[in-house]
């Protein structure tokens, strides 16, 4: 058995095969660069693109749609990078579409996500020749997250110089004290638990009176509640009574300067005949209780004086 091996003719053939991968290989590129067609488009981060390089992917809703082409820092504003990427034409690249910046797996190797984009938002385009078209960026979610613990950091550091500020000395004395007369009183109030309970009991007592004098109260005071409604009554009477009595003086009132003005005229009248009418009775009975016989006779004749003389 030859166990000769040819060297030249094992070197040849893997020279060969290398070269027939290579050209595959750059077969395979061209024709790949020739079937596809991509745009120039930007986006500006503001924040930190670490694990992001050149030839990193560019995907739309996690699909490959183009490659990073540069990353420089913005020239206006030194905050921000500016990230050019060659981007398959075709992509629904709207105006209203947003790149984010994200890590892959476990590896962090960072890409450019790109998602957003309504059906009735105009596509992007670009303004003129030689401008490459921006798309609008959000903060990634790493962005986000230290953005919100700062923040917390921040808070819990006021915090905590506000507790450091109230508890000194001078309070943590006093909040010392204090928990001493709260144990205090609390050994107090155990040493005279029996006294508690038994007021308690008292007043439990009390409350059972207090209520069955309520429920006895009730009828009393429906009693006086009728005795009232009674007396509103009897005064809603007296005023009625007052103003009756009222029109009655009224009217005797008119009665009254009615027999002024025309029966007290004639009742003096009357008066006056009357009272001549007794002095001629008066007269009448002297003179027959002088002379009797002047009924019959009628009154004597006075006798003559000197110098008079009898009339026929």
């Amino acid at each position: 058995m030859d166990d000769k091996v040819n060297y030249p003719l094992v070197g040849a053939f893997v020279i060969a095969l290398s070269a027939a991968l290579v050209v595959a290989v750059l077969w395979l590129a061209a024709g790949v660069n020739t079937k596809k067609k991509v745009a120039p488009y930007q986006a500006v981060i503001a924040e930190s693109v670490a694990g992001l390089s050149v030839a990193a992917p560019v995907k739309y809703l996690g699909m490959d749609v183009g490659k990073i082409s540069g990353i420089a820092i913005d020239p206006d504003d030194s905050r921000q990078v500016r990230v050019q990427m060659q981007i398959e034409r075709g992509t629904p690249i709207k105006r209203d579409t947003e790149a984010v910046l994200k890590t892959q797996g476990l590896t962090g190797i960072a890409y450019i996500e790109l998602s957003g984009g309504t059906g009735g938002s105009p596509s992007l385009i670009s303004d003129g020749e030689g401008v490459v078209p921006t798309i609008g960026s959000k903060p990634s979610l790493s962005a986000r997250l230290e953005d919100v613990l700062t923040s917390t950091l921040e808070k819990l550091d006021r915090t905590t110089a506000s507790l450091d500020a109230i508890l000194d000395a001078d309070n943590r004395a006093a909040l010392r004290s204090t928990l001493a007369d709260t144990a205090a009183v609390a050994r107090m109030l155990a040493a005279q638990k029996t006294a508690i309970a038994s007021g308690i009991d008292d007043a439990a007592r009390t409350a059972r009176f207090a209520a069955d004098a309520g429920r006895k109260l009730g009828p009393a005071i429906d009693r006086i509640a009728a005795g009232a409604d009674a007396v509103d009554r009897m005064a809603q009477d007296a005023r009625r009574a007052s103003r009756q009595a009222g029109t009655a003086a009224d009217a005797a009132a008119g009665s009254l300067q009615d027999i002024s003005t025309g029966t007290l005229p004639e009742l003096d009248r009357l008066l006056a005949e009357l009272n001549a009418l007794a002095s001629t009775l008066r007269a009448l009975g002297e003179q027959t209780e002088r002379h009797p016989n002047s009924l019959l006779l009628g009154a004597p004749r006075r006798a003559l004086g000197p110098g008079e003389r009898a009339t026929p």
